[in-house]
């Protein structure tokens, strides 16, 4: 085989290693994309109308935010944090406007606090996508209601929509699904009551560690049965005992009609 024949294979063979580690490379970082963007990956191919144009955009977001002072909130801050959301949700029965503005304004402060820039909305949700892409629709969800309760109004349910949805955020944004210790007491989010006398309640009770009402035992004078009474037989002499006799056995001594 002629050395320039050789040269051919070298190069071909060189050339497919690359591409098939190329292939790896790019199959790889999808993967990772996908998993770390989940819905939003599939929202912005859609948008795009491109994988490779929503990938590229989404390694930019990656990039943007490992420039970015983000930071965790520290055990005070969250205890902070979660007892002005408490007290919101507490004035959502007769306050569900202002209440729902109170929570979008809080949700704002958590993004600040952990050093998200919060003057641009379109940047802002790009931004978030990056590590709370799971939470990113509650946020859409939540900032269209606020918006369309702010212009035109929005009813009782869909005001307590928008604070389901800021809540999910909002847990996010603190770091962690539970919430956090207080000095006196472990603190939860009680569930966003619905307007008075009206609306299903947010959140259904919680039955964990709780056992089932016990059942009352059966009444046996309401639930069995009574028994039939058993026939007690009279005495031949006794008057009663041919009406008996009669009761028991209507055709008997029917008395014959005289001819």
């Amino acid at each position: 085989m002629s050395s320039g024949i050789v040269a051919v294979v070298i190069v071909i063979a060189v050339i497919v290693v690359v591409a098939l580690g190329t292939g790896i490379l790019y199959d790889s970082r999808r993967r990772r994309l996908r998993q770390r963007f989940g819905p939003e990956y599939d929202r912005l191919v859609d948008e795009r109308d491109s994988k490779l144009k929503a990938e590229a955009e989404l390694a930019a977001r990656e990039k943007r935010v490992k420039g970015l002072e983000i930071r965790p909130l520290n055990p005070a801050a969250q205890a902070r944090y979660t007892k002005e959301w408490s007290s919101i949700q507490e004035r959502f029965v007769d306050e569900p406007a202002q209440s729902v503005g109170d929570a979008q304004r809080l949700v704002m402060a958590v993004m600040s606090d952990r050093g998200y820039p919060t003057e641009r909305d379109e940047q802002l949700i790009a931004d978030l996508s990056v590590d709370h892409a799971t939470t990113l629709d509650h946020y859409r969800s939540a900032a269209t209601i606020s918006q369309r309760a702010a212009e035109e109004g929005s009813s009782t349910e869909d005001l307590r929509q928008a604070m389901i949805h800021y809540r999910a955020l909002f847990r996010d944004l603190l770091g962690t699904t539970s919430e956090p210790e207080t000095p006196a007491h472990t603190a939860t989010t009680p569930a966003i009551p619905a307007q008075r006398e009206s609306g299903p309640e947010m959140n259904e009770p919680d039955l964990a560690g709780q056992q089932a009402p016990e059942q009352p035992d059966a009444d046996p004078v309401i639930d069995t049965p009574a028994a039939e009474p058993e026939a007690t037989e009279l005495p031949a002499d006794d008057p009663r005992a041919a009406g008996q006799a009669r009761e028991e056995n209507p055709a008997a001594e029917v008395p014959q009609r005289p001819s």
